[in-house]
Formats: C-alpha cells, structure tokens, sequence
C-alpha cells in the first residue's frame, strides 16, 4: 500500500477544470466540470485504502472475504487493492468450501472465473433434484437466484447446466421483480437488462454505490466515502481530458472540413474511457480515442461520401502509407490522409523510445481496417448482396474490435508484452468474438431502426435473404451468435490466464456494445438516448 504510484492521484492539488460547449455536429456538445478541490481535503483517500486493507486480513471467514471483494468491485475501487483481491481469490480457489447458502455458492463461482479459476457448475447440484430439475425451494431467495444468474452467465460452450440455470434464475426474477423492495429490485432489473458480468464496472459502479446503504448487510460508512471520491477525483480527471480531445477534435475537423462526418468525440472517448479508467492510463485512454475517432473518420468516407474511385484510391495511400500515393486524391481525401499520418507521428512520440515500435501494429489494423471497408463499398457501389457466411467474414472485421483491441495495448506501457500484441492482432478468441458482438448487436440495432440505404446489407437481411425466413426468426439466429460469442469471451478468460489484465480489457469492448447497443438501439449513432449516461459519468459528480 506504500506504492506510491497509487497515492499521487490523492495529493493533487488542481481543482479546477473549465467547461466548454462545442460549436458543430450532433453528438454531445456540452461538457461540464465542477471544482474537486474541496473533495480532495474531505477524506483521506490514503487512509481509507489502509483501513480497507485491513478488513482482508480482519475477515477470517470465506463467505466475508468473498463479499469484500464483491463489494470493492461493484463499488468501482477494486484497482486500488488489486494485489489483495488476487492473494484472496486464490486463496478460496484452492481451499475447501461447503455452504448451503445459494448465494454464496454463487458467488464463489462468478468470482473465480472472473479471475480465470475454473470452477465446476457442478457447484449448484445441491440445489437441484435427481432429474437435474432446481429445487423449488430457492425460489423463496431472490437473492440467491440474483447472484446464481450472474454467475450462470459466465458460462462456456457445451455447459447446458448453466444454460437452463440462466433460464430458471431469469423466469423466477421476472416474476417476482415487481414485489422486491430497493435495492434488490434495482439490483435484479438492471441484471435482468445486462448481467453483472457482462457491464461495465464503472457503470455499475454508479448504479451501486446510490444504491449501498445500511439496508446493505455488509455495509461499511468508510468504504462508501472511499468509493464516491474515488469517483469524484476520477472524473476530475476524465473532464480535464474531455477539454483536451474535444479541442484537438476541433482542430482536426476544422483542419480537413468533413462536413458529412458523425460529431461523436464525447462518445468515442466514452468508449476509451469504458476501456481503462483508472488514472495511470490517461495515455492510453487519449491514443485509444483519437484513434478510434479517426476509424469513425475513415467508416463515414468509405460509407457515406467517397466515389468508389476515391474510396479505392485512399485505401492505395493507406495500405502504402506514402504521401506521394495521394496525388490522384480529392484535396479533402489529401487533407484527410495527412492528418491521419501526423497522428500516427504523434501516437509514435507519446511512447518512450524503447516501445515505440508498437505504433506499427496500430499501423497495420488501420490499414487492414481500410480494406474491410472498401470491400463493403463495393459491395454497395455494386448493389451485391453476399451469402450470410460472406458477409460475416468482412462485417465482424469491420466492426473494428480486432484493430481496437490492439489500439488499447499500445499506450499501456511497459505491462504489455509481444505475445500479448500478437495474439490480439492475431483476432484470436475474446477479440473475435468481441467483433461478433459488436457486429451482431448492431446489426440488430439498425433492423430494428431502419436501414439507412446507404448501408450494405446487414448480417440479419442476408441471413432473410439466403435462407427464407421472418425477420422474427433471423434476429433470433443473429441474438444466438450473440450469446455464443459470449461463451467465447468467458472461455477466454479461463484459457488465455497469462493474459488475464489485457482480456479484461479487450472484453470491455464487448461490455461497451451492451450499453450502446441496449434494447438494439443504436446510441453511437443516435446520441440523444446516450445523454444521460454521459452527464452521470462526466458531467455530475456524486454528492459526499
């Protein structure tokens, strides 16, 4: 605890950051800020972290270990004892464990595979008859029911057990949702909408720390005081960056004059953010952003405004990365291709020397990501509709997690390693897997709105298309891919374990599309029902 990389967030003396309000566009214009300054001598953040470190060794029983660590992680500030959750949750791995509470039980399991600690769903037979049917008797738990659903949901292919444990938990939660008193019932609605594995921890946290009070059985004053200025000062941080990356947004739109492109800075650095938030990556939080900003850049030419000459001779530059290949370019393709170079000199010049290397793979993934979507043009351009399988193969690469999940490793610093670099350039499990959800999800979304007809045909309309069905039966088919991809991403924690940190954060990607894409709606696109999550996250610290 004597780390000080993990104190000097908490002896900052800067309290001010302006608000500023952008000019153009439809995305989120206004960005807050408050004064943190009087957060920052409230509490001490240092003291509280000792005393919480304590509680690891003060607890001696496995069930309140375990509630510490779903506590602290729910509460958003798990980062600050990571060491200490690591050390317990191995600890409870390899120790026996017999309980006849269903929520513990639970609980133990989802725990250990978020760690990548492979447990049996053998677990839950005690609460089941001979014929594998549950015990009617948990039904009377609503809270063991809760924790069995969002530990049945990190399961894995072929795990049928857990499939029909998800299946009775969510039957029974339904039912009995409206009679629950708070905040078990918010707590049970927002699982119900996206599974606790499956959100974002700093969503959660938001959600959980209004929602931890004394009705709460392990609630402790100190630890809910640690949490909400943990936030606040973070916050604080993400504002002063918001200022930064909306302003070099500004520059760089101005500078080009793409005046058909989607204004969606706040919603890509929301993704970023979704990403790392703690304090140490702000680095990687700001390359991650501007990269994915240029992406959006890149989808919107290709799709929305380019001939299919211009969109073929842009992806000769970028595959070349040669500025004497932009000659036969418009002036603003010129002016866009050079802008995307001087980036890439700026994200090369934000690492130190001996990882500046890494700007390669980001090079690549951009360029491979080019072709994915010239492909799609001409697709368009030539009014071609693939076979279902065809399609899948370009449109899970366009969703661009494969070049995003290399994009997150590279400003991370000196944790990242080669093989960590190749295997998500090598769209190896969670990271392809992380493309099908965000392809699908939406895919899905756009159904559902209405395609625009500048779009190439979708996953869901060539799945019509080929094999002669409803819409109603295709977007059950895309909804299954959805939760099979997912097994793969559970699976790849258990697997890739020496790769634990990085498909945590690969997976957040993942998590991010079920916020963006929740009840397949589209709020990249369509910003207005995105407003309110970004005000709580950016705009409106938590009162103390």
């Amino acid at each position: 605890m004597d780390d000080p990389s993990k104190q000097r967030r908490w002896h900052s003396t800067e309290n001010k950051s302006e608000g500023r309000t952008r000019q153009h566009g439809e995305g989120l214009r206004t960005i807050h800020a408050y004064d943190c300054g009087k957060c920052a001598h409230t509490v001490s953040v240092v003291a509280g972290m000792h005393d919480v470190s304590q509680l690891f060794d003060a607890f001696v029983g496995v069930a309140e270990k375990m509630n510490l660590v779903d506590m602290l992680q729910r509460l958003g500030i798990d980062h600050l004892f990571e060491e200490e959750i690591a050390t317990t949750l191995n600890t409870i791995h390899g120790a026996e464990f017999d309980s006849p509470s269903l929520h513990d039980v639970a609980l133990r399991f989802r725990l250990l595979r978020q760690q990548g600690l492979w447990v049996s769903s053998d677990v839950f037979n005690k609460f089941k008859h001979r014929d594998g049917s549950f015990i009617i008797d948990i039904t009377n738990d609503p809270k063991g029911l809760l924790s069995l659903y969002n530990a049945a949901n990190l399961l894995t292919h072929n795990e049928e057990a857990l499939q029909e444990a998800i299946l009775f938990s969510r039957h029974h939660l339904e039912l009995m949702k409206s009679n629950l008193k708070s905040p078990l019932a918010e707590q049970v609605s927002r699982a119900l909408q996206i599974p606790l594995s499956r959100n974002l921890k700093r969503v959660e946290a938001l959600s959980y720390i209004l929602e931890y009070n004394v009705h709460e059985q392990t609630y402790n004053p100190s630890i809910l005081e640690l949490a909400k200025l943990d936030f606040n000062l973070l916050q604080h941080i993400h504002q002063r960056e918001l200022k930064t990356i909306t302003q070099w947004w500004e520059d760089l739109s101005n500078d080009i004059g793409l005046y058909y492109i989607r204004d969606r800075i706040v919603e890509c650095y929301f993704w970023s953010y979704s990403m790392y938030f703690e304090e140490e990556y702000t680095r990687a939080r700001m390359i991650l952003a501007k990269f994915f900003m240029l992406t959006s850049l890149l989808d919107d030419t290709y799709d929305t405004h380019a001939t299919l000459e211009e969109c073929r001779n842009l992806n000769v530059a970028i595959q070349s990365w040669d500025e004497s290949d932009i000659s036969v370019l418009p002036d603003y393709l010129k002016k866009f291709f050079l802008k995307v170079m001087s980036n890439f000199v700026e994200f090369e010049n934000e690492l130190e020397p001996h990882i500046r290397h890494r700007n390669a793979y980001n090079r690549k993934v951009f360029q491979l990501l080019s072709g994915y979507y010239l492909q799609e043009a001409e697709w368009f351009h030539h009014n071609y509709i693939p076979s279902f399988k065809e399609q899948i193969e370009v449109s899970v690469m366009s969703a661009g997690i494969q070049a995003l999940s290399v994009c997150i490793l590279v400003g991370m610093g000196n944790i990242v390693t080669e093989e960590t670099l190749e295997w998500a350039i090598g769209n190896n499990d969670a990271v392809r897997a992380g493309g099908e959800v965000a392809r699908f999800m939406d895919d899905m979304a756009a159904f559902k709105n209405g395609r625009n007809k500048l779009d190439v045909a979708s996953s869901v309309e060539c799945y019509i298309k080929e094999y002669n069905v409803t819409s109603e039966v295709a977007l059950a088919k895309i909804g299954s891919l959805v939760e099979d991809a997912w097994k793969t991403i559970n699976q790849a924690h258990i697997d890739r374990r020496e790769l634990l940190p990085f498909v945590h954060r690969v997976t957040n990607l993942s998590r991010s599309m079920a916020i963006l894409f929740l009840d397949k709606r589209d709020a990249y696109t369509y910003s207005k029902d995105f407003k309110r999550t970004m005000e709580s996250h950016f705009v409106k610290p938590i009162p103390l």
